[in-house]
């Protein structure tokens, strides 16, 4: 699954990678306000969107590296 998750990403362009990146983090605030409140259902989401978030850091530093 992560290597299906690195090749979406490898797809899309530096732009779309950086309004992907801010979305997740948009997301994962919502939620860590929302598990502050109450517990949410699946704190599982919690770390799904942490490491979707590394993925896409790591993926636009690899292009960084590349230029």
């Amino acid at each position: 699954m992560a290597n299906e998750a690195y090749e979406l990403l490898e797809a899309k362009t530096g732009e779309e990678l950086q309004q992907d990146l801010l979305e997740a983090k948009t997301r994962l605030q919502k939620l860590r306000f929302a598990n502050a409140i109450s517990p949410i259902e699946q704190p599982r989401q919690l770390g799904l969107i942490r490491k979707e978030i590394a993925r896409i850091k790591t993926e636009l530093r690899k292009r960084q590296l590349s230029q």
